[in-house]
């Protein structure tokens, strides 16, 4: 076989491996690809997530847990889950369902004089002191000028434990930190204070954050 045709062949052969490996991580998950993500690129949010359906054995380190209509679920950077058996499942939030902050990067619309906050196919209004409540999707969305996404947020801190904390005790500190970080003063306002009430609990508990 001449050595160009085999050359092509093979560089046909490995494309789609190629491809696979290249796809980005969903924000604010680590691990080996490829992951079954799709593109949102709706008014240019131009970010990928993890598709409807795609499940992981353990629950997202850093996600923040929220209750609702008698059960559980977990919004962790834009991303919701729900627990089904002994796994978490990437879900549609259901509409009423509060989170307690905005995802760390989403896109703003303003319909008839309020502003939506949009990011993942799923559409936010301010709910008070609560957060951000998820709504159906706004009449005449299609005709309103959206606003840039802020930039691409900071990568997720890496956790060290001091005292050498297992993976569990680790998990379980991380989650006791997010929930009593939601108690502070304005941190369900701004994700500045609620990262730093996190380091500061964590801290406290013999971690090192960076």
């Amino acid at each position: 076989m001449p050595r160009a045709l085999a050359a092509a062949l093979l560089a046909a052969a490995l494309l789609p491996v190629c491809a696979a490996q290249a796809q980005p991580h969903p924000p604010g998950f680590h691990g080996p690809g490829p992951w079954p993500m799709h593109f949102d690129d709706r008014y240019h949010h131009n970010l990928w997530y993890p598709n409807v359906g795609w499940s992981v054995a353990a629950a997202p380190v850093g996600g923040i847990s929220v209750a609702f209509g008698g059960g559980n679920f977990l919004f962790h950077g834009g991303v919701w889950f729900h627990p089904v058996g002994p796994r978490w499942v990437v879900v549609t939030p259901p509409v009423g369902i509060i989170a307690p902050m905005l995802p760390p990067a989403y896109t703003t619309l303003w319909v008839g004089g309020l502003a939506y906050y949009y990011a993942n196919g799923v559409y936010y209004l301010p709910d008070g002191p609560a957060g951000y409540r998820v709504v159906e999707p706004p009449t005449g969305v299609a005709s309103v000028q959206p606003v840039a996404p802020p930039p691409k947020p900071a990568p997720d801190p890496i956790v060290y434990p001091r005292n050498g904390q297992s993976a569990a005790q680790t998990e379980a500190d991380q989650r006791a930190c997010n929930q009593w970080a939601m108690t502070q003063r304005d941190a369900m306002s701004d994700a500045s204070i609620f990262n730093r009430a996190v380091q500061a609990c964590m801290d406290g508990r013999g971690y090192t954050l960076r």
